[in-house]
């Protein structure tokens, strides 16, 4: 079984990166990131709960990318430390552009809102840009669908529930 502590012996130390926008492999051209951040805080603005990350990152071959993406976001604390298991309400979008992979990790306050189906779909909505180098593009797309997601999934205060629907 995969566990964050066995992860971390596997995978070693965290990498540095940048908050909003973390791009290790300098993908990105001039601008984009900021770009990219800028769409973020948009949707950190109309739902404050929510912080997203996006890491440009070149994994290791040896491990598969999933694990990589499980231990970035567990060990990268996006949240904070004081944010954690319910309470983490942090997104992070793993790119690795030499592997050609790409994940969405929710936090476990999201999980139970973001089906997984749901955040495939955005992956392979941003699959054409990304498979054309077209990062900013992608991003867009996936970010857009996103927030459209967490349209359909917010709760509102008169309710108390959160709303559905397939996406």
């Amino acid at each position: 079984m995969l566990t964050f502590p066995r992860t971390i012996a596997l995978v070693g130390a965290t990498p540095r990166l940048s908050p909003v926008v973390a791009d290790t492999t300098a993908q990105l051209r001039s601008g984009e990131a900021g770009k990219i951040s800028k769409r973020i805080g948009k949707i950190q603005r109309r739902f404050p709960q929510v912080l997203v990350q996006v890491v440009m990152h070149r994994f290791p071959e040896e491990h598969p990318f999933p694990m990589h993406a499980f231990w970035l976001f567990n060990a990268g604390a996006f949240a904070g430390e004081g944010k954690r298991g319910k309470n983490n309400f942090a997104l992070m979008i793993a790119i690795d552009p030499y592997r050609k992979e790409a994940a969405i990790v929710p936090g476990y306050g999201l999980e139970p809102l973001l089906k997984e189906e749901a955040l495939y779909h955005l992956l392979e909505m941003s699959g054409p840009a990304f498979q054309s180098r077209k990062w900013e593009l992608g991003l867009e797309v996936l970010l857009d669908g996103l927030e459209q997601l967490l349209d359909t999934v917010s709760v509102t205060e008169e309710e108390g529930v959160a709303t559905g629907g397939d996406y």
